[in-house]
């Protein structure tokens, strides 16, 4: 992932040595006055200093904690949470003009929550839950809106539907995938009887006798058909090429009889001819096969 900002010295948690020293070392950053953050940001977008840019990072820090608090129920860890929010904090920074008589507080929270909301979409579940924006929407409102894990009823159903102005279909797909729970892909190793998903998701594409099939396939495919059209005189091979392997557009017959000012029926009849002598030189290949 690309940071906004390449600003040095900013402390992780893996520089602090846990998540609670980190939180007690941000906290100890001291706030920017409104004439101190105004300095620096003007600094920072005239003069492209990194020293004033760190500092107004830093000094915002705790707010990046405070808004990840509220994403800790999706059961990712809150340092990757935290995390995730610099980075939208780092993008606010850069993109802050404090001419517009904004503090960069309220200017930083929507790109913090921004990045936040694309860290959870991509690894809460291993499949996807949202893909557009309104589904994205209806993610979080419905995650934090719902008072338990349990299924909605009809009445909640229709009450969300109307709070979030959306159809109850949607509201009621949106809670079966967030009320699906994550299934091991080897199941627990001390389970014998247990029947995971890697024992009916295997993928037998690379046993070796498929693999021997495919490449028998490729051979009567490629090379084998090539030299069967070789077998063919030019007219044959002409008829042959443009009603069968031209996908996107084949040929009629009737297309092909005003080509060779021939009839329809004649075309066809090469076409028969040329298609037996074809599979004739093709048969030993699939024999073999």
């Amino acid at each position: 992932m690309t940071h906004a900002l390449a600003l040095p010295n900013l402390p992780t948690t893996s520089a602090v040595g846990s998540i609670d020293a980190y939180i007690q070392a941000a906290r100890q950053i001291p706030l920017l006055t409104e004439e101190q953050e105004f300095g620096l940001a003007t600094r920072f977008r005239e003069e492209s200093d990194l020293d004033a840019a760190r500092q107004l990072v830093l000094s915002h820090l705790r707010l990046v904690i405070s808004i990840s608090r509220g994403y800790l129920g999706y059961g990712l860890p809150h340092a990757d949470l935290i995390q995730e929010g610099n980075i939208g904090l780092m993008k606010a920074v850069k993109r802050f003009d404090p001419t517009r008589g904004v503090r960069l507080v309220s200017f930083a929270i929507h790109w913090i929550k921004a990045e936040i909301h694309e860290y959870v979409l991509r690894n809460w579940r291993m499949v996807k839950l949202a893909t557009t924006k309104a589904q994205r929407k209806l993610f979080f409102n419905l995650r934090s809106m719902k008072a338990d894990s349990h299924a909605l009823g009809p009445v909640q159903v229709a009450d969300m539907a109307h709070r979030l102005s959306v159809k109850p279909d949607e509201v009621i797909e949106m809670d079966t995938r967030l009320s699906g729970h994550d299934l091991a892909f080897d199941g627990q190793a001390d389970d014998e009887e247990a029947f995971a998903p890697a024992a009916y998701l295997a993928d037998s594409s690379s046993e070796p006798v498929h693999v021997l099939e495919a490449r028998a396939r490729e051979q009567v495919n490629g090379e084998g058909l090539r030299a069967a059209l070789r077998s063919l005189d030019p007219r044959s091979r002409r008829i042959v090429e443009a009603r069968w392997l031209n996908e996107d557009n084949p040929a009629t017959l009737h297309e092909l009889a005003a080509e060779f000012s021939v009839s329809a029926e004649r075309i066809r009849q090469i076409e028969v001819k040329a298609m037996q002598k074809m599979r004739a030189n093709l048969a030993p290949l699939v024999a073999n096969s």
